[in-house]
């Protein structure tokens, strides 16, 4: 069976998933943007649990339980900083994809939410992003039948605009 692919416009941290991904910073402290919002919203036992783990490396993926979420895991991946694209970012994107679908794979999750990785603080454009984001998931799912459902979560329409044009192609 192959995946379905989803996009939706909304908060990601209401989300009824086995996992969601958590666009994080290396020190899995929490931050800005979707990390601060996923912290917040998973409790101060989140952050005691991705502590623990850190530190991560750019383009690498681990994984906490949701705590007060809705999302049963949290799969915290480190996207790369925007630098132009000429030093490795698209390689450093598409290992954070392709990484987060591993992690939940092995856990035979069923599914799993990912944000637009890098596009906020990180400066990664999303016009290059989505594509990355979509064809990795495309090319790496069927690596991991227990995975069925992969959703897109934009935060909002103009993003989902970019998204539903990569995936229509």
């Amino acid at each position: 069976m192959v995946a379905r692919l989803e996009l939706i416009v909304a908060d990601i941290t209401t989300l009824d998933v086995d996992a969601i991904v958590n666009a994080a910073n290396s020190s899995l402290a929490g931050g800005g943007g979707v990390d601060g919002a996923i912290h917040r919203a998973a409790g101060p036992e989140l952050a005691a649990a991705a502590v623990r783990l850190a530190p991560c490396r750019t383009g690498e993926a681990v994984m906490t339980p949701g705590f007060r979420l809705l999302a049963r895991h949290v799969i915290h991946t480190v996207g790369p900083i925007w630098f132009g694209g000429q030093q490795g970012e698209p390689e450093l994107l598409r290992s954070c994809y392709a990484r987060s679908l591993e992690l939940a794979g092995r856990a035979g999750l069923a599914s799993i939410a990912f944000p637009a990785i890098s596009t906020g603080i990180y400066g990664y454009p999303l016009g290059l992003a989505a594509p990355i984001a979509v064809e990795t998931a495309r090319d790496n799912v069927a690596a991991w039948p227990s995975v069925a459902r992969v959703v897109f979560c934009c935060f909002s329409e103009s993003d989902a605009a970019v998204y539903r044009s990569v995936m229509n192609r």
